[in-house]
């Protein structure tokens, strides 16, 4: 999986990371983002309008997860790290789970695999997320949906009913895969720019 991830990040020469869920994947998008950055920097300078070129923001609401990620790699300069409490929430009337407060950039690849179905907090009319009959279900990339650029590619890391929840509730011309053996869900956002 983790390859797969920094072959995703170096092959589409992607500039811009948002992250739902720290761990191992933070570390080889900053590899990858190190990468990219080596060989491409002049060319996105001087002919892309990015604002956080060779940057990946990783979200998670588990603060103590956040500082294990970070003290267990200090050299990590690509990645800034955003802790953000995440509650029950709806979208369009449906339950579901956002962050109360995500980065205000414009990635051009999601990744993701947060939050667990048990720290969100709140209920609405008094379901959760918080049951082992629950499954996670974020709803953050539907809320900024419009403000992506065409070719952005959102993954999903396992997540099905979460992934099948997107897949129901985006509005633009996405191109839907998921593959079994990898168990993961790709979204290519495919409308010319």
């Amino acid at each position: 999986d983790l390859i797969r991830l920094h072959y995703l990040v170096t092959s589409r020469k992607v500039t811009t990371i948002l992250e739902f869920g720290v761990g191992k994947s933070t570390v080889v998008f900053n590899h990858a983002l190190e990468h990219n950055k080596i060989k491409f920097r002049d060319f996105v300078q001087k002919n892309l309008r990015r604002s956080h070129p060779f940057e990946c923001h990783s979200v998670d609401n588990n603060e103590k997860w956040i500082e294990v990620t970070k003290s267990s790699n200090p050299s990590m300069k690509n990645v800034t790290f955003h802790y953000c409490p995440c509650f029950v929430s709806n979208f369009n009337d449906r339950i579901c789970t956002l962050y109360d407060n995500v980065p205000n950039i414009c990635p051009d690849l999601i990744y993701l695999d947060a939050p667990d179905q048990y720290s969100p907090t709140g209920d609405i009319r008094g379901i959760s997320t918080n049951s082992p009959d629950r499954v996670p279900m974020a709803a953050d990339i539907l809320t900024f949906e419009h403000f992506l650029l065409p070719g952005t590619l959102i993954v999903v890391d396992g997540r099905t009913a979460n992934a099948r929840f997107l897949e129901t509730n985006l509005q633009r011309n996405w191109i839907y895969n998921y593959y079994k053996e990898y168990d993961q869900h790709f979204f290519e956002l495919c409308e010319k720019p």
